[in-house]
Formats: C-alpha cells, sequence, structure tokens
C-alpha cells in the first residue's frame, strides 16, 4: 500500500545552548505568523502558529474513518463543525499519545547534529507528484481538451437551469416519488430539443428523455431507463467505439487527500466514485499532482469543472483503454521547505549530502499507528491473538487523550451499559468505526464480535493487523542496526528478484546495507539466521503469537508477510537555503502557479530568516516524515511537537 501521509508540525528541538542565541527571533517569528484563513485549516499536516491549528486537532481526534463509496453529508458537517478546544489542553491530552520510541522508532544512520524547522508552515510548503510506472513524473501543464466531434456542445452545460438541474438529480438518485421530470422547451426549435437532450443524457446518466406535446407546448421527458441500475454507468451505447473507455487525466489538489477529492468529482458529475481509479492515494495538508482515471466521462464534462471547484484542477486529458490499478507507480518526487531552520551551512550540508549517499531508515511512520492512546497495533495483535472480546474493548471503551466530544459520550455510555443501541445513539457520525461496529453489533449480538467486526470496511480492517507487523518490523530494525552496525553481515536477507536469501559469510563482501531486507512477520517468509531472527521469536511470542503458525483462521487475517528494504536512499535529492522575511510568501512555484503565469516573489538575499528547500523522490511505501526525521534528528510524533510547541511559549 502506498503511503505518502504526513502528520506533522513545527519539527523543533529543545532548546539547547545553540538554540539559545536565536530563541528571541524565533519566538517573534512565530507569534507574528497568523493561520492562513480559508482552506488553510485541513488535517494531516500542521500550519504551525502559536498554538496547534485545526489540522493537528483533527488528526488526533479521529479514529480511521473508512472511505466508503457513499458518505452522509450530515457525518462530514457534524465532524466539520466539531470543536477542538484550546492549546494548553490539547497538550494536556495529548501527554497520551504515542512517540516514536513507543512505535520501535529509535535509530538514526547519519552523524551530523540535528537542528530546528517548521515543516508544512503551509500546506504549500509540501508538494508531492505522483511518479508513473514509466517514470514520468505527472505534472499540471496543459488545460486543453481532446477534440472531438462527438463531444456535445458548450450549450449543453448551460441550458438547463439549477432549478431543471436539481429535480433532475433528484430524479436520478430516486431521491422522491417521481417517475419523470417534465423540461418545458423555451424559444421551441429542434435545435434547442437536441440540446436539451443531450445534456440530460451527459449531465445525469441513467435518464432517457423522450419529447411530448402538452397543451400545445413543447416537453422533454425524463425518466429512469432501468432503474437503479442505471444510476452509476454512463450509457454504454452514447460512447464512442472509436474513443478509450477511460478518460485519463491530471489531478491538481490543494488541502485535499485523494478520496475526498474523487467524492467532490463523483458528485458534481452525479456519479458514483467507484467509476474513478487512480495509483495511489495523496496526502490531505499539501499540493499533489497525480493521474486519475474515469469511466466513460468526457474530457470536456472534466474540464468544466475547473469553473466551479475550488482548490482543484483537472487537465493534461487523455483518452485510454484501460484504468489505473494501487500501487502501479514507481514512487512520488516531494519537494519540501522547512522554514525557520536554526541549522548552520555546515550542519545542512552534512544532513543533507548523508540523505543523499546514506538515506534514512525505511521506518513505517507514525500515522501508521495512530494518534490516540489506543495504538492501532495492539487491536491489530487482538486479532491475530483471535481475542475479539479485546477487539471489540480496544475500539470501544473509554480513552485518555484527544477525541470529539460525542465519542467521548459514545464511550462512556458503552462503559456503563455495554449496550449497542444505546451508545450508537451517542454516535451522530455513524461511518466511523466505533459506529461501524457498534451497528454489527446490533446486527449481529454480542455474542458474534467477528460477524459484528466485519461490517468494518475490509481495507480498515487490514490496517490494523498491517499496523501490528509494521510495529514488530521497527523494533526489529532499530534492534539489528544497533546489534551489527550500516554494513551487511552473514545472516542477513537479501532479494533476488522476488525472492529472499540469507548472505553468507563467502558473499558478505559484495553486499553493502542498501541491500538487506527484513520481513514482516508472517507464513511465507523467512527470517534472518543471526540474533535478530530470535529477537522476531521472542518478540512475537511475548505477544502470545507462534511465528510459525501465522495462519488465522479467518483467511482474511491470515498474514503471508513480506520483505522491506531496511535503508532508502532518496534519488533526485537536490536542496537550497533561501533567505525570507515574509513567513507567507511561497519560496517556490508550483504547477498551477506556471500555468497562470505567476511570478515567484523577489526573495531578500539577508532575510530575518532562513528556509530548507530540498526535493528527492522515494519509491511507493515510504514514508517522507522519516527522511526529514533523519536530516533534523526529530521526533515527528504529534505528541512531542505538541509540547514542544506549547512549552515554546511558555
Amino acid at each position: 500500500m502506498e503511503t505518502v501521509e504526513m502528520n506533522s508540525i513545527s519539527l523543533k528541538r529543545p532548546r539547547s545552548e545553540d538554540d539559545v542565541a536565536n530563541a528571541d527571533e524565533i519566538k517573534r517569528h512565530k507569534i507574528s505568523e497568523k493561520p492562513k484563513t480559508g482552506n488553510d485549516s485541513g488535517q494531516s499536516v500542521e500550519t504551525v502558529t502559536e498554538q496547534p491549528d485545526k489540522s493537528l486537532l483533527e488528526d488526533a481526534k479521529n479514529e480511521i474513518i473508512p472511505n466508503e463509496e457513499s458518505e452522509e453529508q450530515e457525518d462530514e458537517e457534524l465532524e466539520d463543525s466539531d470543536e477542538d478546544g484550546d492549546p494548553e489542553s490539547f497538550a494536556d491530552m495529548m501527554k497520551h499519545g504515542l512517540t516514536e520510541s513507543d512505535v520501535g522508532i529509535t535509530k538514526f544512520v547519519s552523524s551530523h547534529k540535528g537542528f530546528s524547522g517548521i515543516l508544512k508552515e503551509r500546506y504549500s510548503d509540501f508538494v508531492v507528484h505522483e511518479i508513473g510506472k514509466d517514470g514520468r513524473v505527472s505534472h499540471l501543464d496543459d488545460f486543453s481538451v481532446p477534440v472531438d466531434d462527438e463531444d456535445p456542445s458548450e450549450e449543453t452545460f448551460t441550458v438547463l437551469s439549477d432549478e431543471d438541474k436539481k429535480r433532475l438529480e433528484e430524479l436520478q438518485l430516486l431521491k422522491n416519488k417521481e417517475t419523470s421530470v417534465a423540461i418545458e422547451v423555451i424559444e421551441d426549435t429542434k435545435e434547442k430539443r437536441t440540446v436539451i437532450h443531450q445534456a440530460v443524457k451527459s449531465l445525469f446518466p441513467g435518464l432517457e428523455t423522450k419529447t411530448e406535446d402538452r397543451d400545445g407546448k413543447k416537453y422533454i421527458i425524463a425518466y429512469h431507463a432501468a432503474g437503479k441500475k442505471a444510476l452509476a454507468n454512463p450509457r454504454k451505447h452514447s460512447w464512442p467505439k472509436s474513443r478509450g473507455s477511460y478518460c485519463h487525466f491530471v489531478l491538481y489538489k490543494e488541502n485535499k487527500d485523494t478520496m475526498d477529492a474523487i467524492n467532490v468529482l463523483s458528485k458534481f458529475l452525479r456519479v458514483k466514485p467507484n467509476i474513478f481509479s487512480y495509483m495511489g492515494t495523496k496526502d490531505k495538508r499539501a499540493i499533489t499532482v497525480q493521474e486519475i482515471a474515469v469511466l466513460r466521462i468526457t474530457a470536456q464534462r472534466l474540464a468544466h469543472l475547473n469553473k466551479c471547484l475550488m482548490n482543484f484542477k483537472l487537465g493534461n486529458f487523455s483518452y485510454k483503454n484501460h484504468p489505473l490499478k494501487l500501487g502501479e507507480l514507481q514512487g512520488n518526487h516531494f519537494t519540501v521547505v522547512l522554514r525557520n531552520i536554526t541549522g548552520t551551512d555546515d550542519q545542512i550540508e552534512q544532513a543533507m549530502h548523508s540523505l543523499r549517499e546514506i538515506g534514512f531508515i525505511n521506518y513505517y511512520g507514525m500515522q501508521r499507528f495512530g494518534t490516540t492512546a489506543v495504538p492501532t497495533y495492539q487491536i491489530g495483535r487482538a486479532i491475530l491473538q483471535n481475542n475479539w472480546t479485546e477487539v471489540m474493548d480496544l475500539i470501544l471503551k473509554p480513552r485518555p487523550g484527544a477525541e470529539k466530544g460525542y465519542l467521548v459520550k459514545c464511550r462512556e455510555e458503552w462503559a456503563k451499559t455495554k449496550d449497542p443501541a444505546a451508545a450508537l445513539k451517542k454516535l451522530p457520525v455513524k461511518r466511523c468505526v466505533e459506529g461501524q461496529l457498534l451497528r454489527g453489533l446490533l446486527k449481529y449480538g454480542m455474542k458474534n464480535i467477528i460477524s459484528a467486526f466485519g461490517i468494518i470496511p475490509r481495507n480498515n480492517r487490514l490496517m490494523y493487523i498491517h499496523s501490528y507487523q509494521s510495529y514488530v518490523w521497527n523494533n526489529m530494525v532499530s534492534k539489528r542496526i544497533e546489534e551489527y552496525g550500516l554494513r551487511a553481515v552473514p545472516g542477513d536477507l537479501t532479494l533476488k528478484g522476488a525472492t529472499a536469501v540469507h548472505i553468507e559469510e563467502g558473499d558478505v563482501d559484495n553486499y553493502t546495507i542498501h541491500d538487506v531486507v527484513m520481513p514482516l512477520p508472517g507464513f511465507d517468509v523467512i527470517y534472518p539466521k543471526h540474533k535478530i531472527g530470535e529477537a522476531y521469536k521472542e518478540m512475537l511470542v511475548a505477544d502470545n503469537l507462534d511465528i510459525n503458525n501465522m495462519r488465522h483462521k479467518i483467511r482474511d487475517y491470515s498474514l503471508s508477510g513480506a520483505y522491506r528494504k531496511i535503508i532508502i536512499r532518496p534519488q533526485n535529492v537536490s536542496w537550497e537555503v533561501v533567505a525570507y522575511d515574509d513567513p507567507r510568501i511561497p519560496l517556490f512555484t508550483t504547477d498551477l502557479d506556471k500555468l497562470e503565469g505567476k511570478p515567484l516573489p523577489v526573495l531578500p538575499t539577508d532575510g530575518k530568516f532562513r528556509a530548507l528547500k530540498m526535493e528527492f523522490s522515494l519509491p511507493p511505501s515510504t514514508y517522507a516524515t522519516m527522511a526529514i526525521r533523519e536530516v533534523l534528528k526529530m521526533d515527528t510524533s504529534i505528541k512531542n511537537q505538541t509540547q514542544l510547541n506549547t512549552t515554546w511559549l511558555r
């Protein structure tokens, strides 16, 4: 599973003697910065001001939220309107959160001295460009639409009134008892009727039209062609055979995650989200550029959305005969700005040279393990132990720390009554994991927790056990590096094609640390032949698991295992230090800036603050946070960063 998420905030070090000289200036910088209004209040990564912003609170308070095909608007509104509280109380609550050492992240590979910096002070300080399977980096650089005689005229998009569109959408979605909608043809001509027919059929897939005379007036009658089955599928016979069935396009988005973006696009296009495909999900609090494919929606319709969507741009359209598949990408290219850095030029050079030449430990990042007092790996461990009462308890029991008010009330009710119906009533947002499990318990009863848990979407259930695998892997890699350092040793594992083999004594000089892999525990992997192999067994025994029997009686939860490189060396690494005075100005141009002809602001040669702008490419399933952690030598956990932020200003 590809991961480009970033949960991070001001990456500051506790003040040392070297920092004291800059402390007053840094403090003034932070206090003077105001949070950007409007769309700069997302979750996932933080705008750093004198207090943690709403985005941090959103990340830390949310349990795992499934990406369902249809999400209730009421749920979204309730989540968006939740109050977050003041930063001091939030910092106190986050004392119950995880730190890196809690999940096995304890080692660094470089020898330079760490320094401070602010990551994602603006979400535009973090840009991700997807790298396709052909090695091409996705860029938005063309808004033109492929010329196609089959496309409807531009008038198609304007001929229907807002009231007509509302009635047609309700008909399409079967939201009322009407079986048809009649649209009066004003200024009746054959051409006008044709445009209305085209507009209804292209904008509201699943509806058919016919013309009727009523009281001497012409009406276009819209009706369902094939009931509910037609809803999600554009009419096949209206799609030219010579045109590829999938429209591929580049999606440029700001401050939205990929599934949110697809849900928005599907609502505007009045189709279901499952006709979209993509190679990987991208972070919310960032600017990201990736390829999307959609089944039988014209480039013309997609391009029209550029006029009405905020924080999205669609371009580089083409028609192809295939969708996109998850995981088909080669990786992602990152452009990252760390603002208000304190490191000397020598420190920065050492850090970036080390990143380029050696790399970083390929740890699973903090977002893999959740942000609340109950880590996701604990739930995964209980699933693997077949301890379903524990699974239920861990998900539903009261927990200390940062959570939304309604979740707190739901948990209290559960602890008091163990009544799924009563607890569910306290939960206005039903699509969260807690709500889904409670609905399952209501449906299947307390004696069938396995089926009740099965109500949760499969990907979210598997996320728990993958989190446990990641927890084991992180801990074992830290032990491996502590025991043997940054060299290949006999008994290590390396890949020959897709097969893992042990490095033998006579061959050890043919390998480097960059060739070494370590297994995620499972029934289809082998383990190192040195001390770390035994450490795997000991860790699983301590968790009441048998490393030689990782098959589960429920097939979904059987772990086959996998191999993961322990050191990743980023590609295409470059960096520069820039000076600036205004924390609000961008320090590089985006694809959209270039298309719109926006110049980069003129930067002073000797500004009040310095920023490190760095670029690098990473393969799938690696965490950019871990690369940045290696540069700054900082704990990236929300718990640690929140406490540093609030302590800094006391």
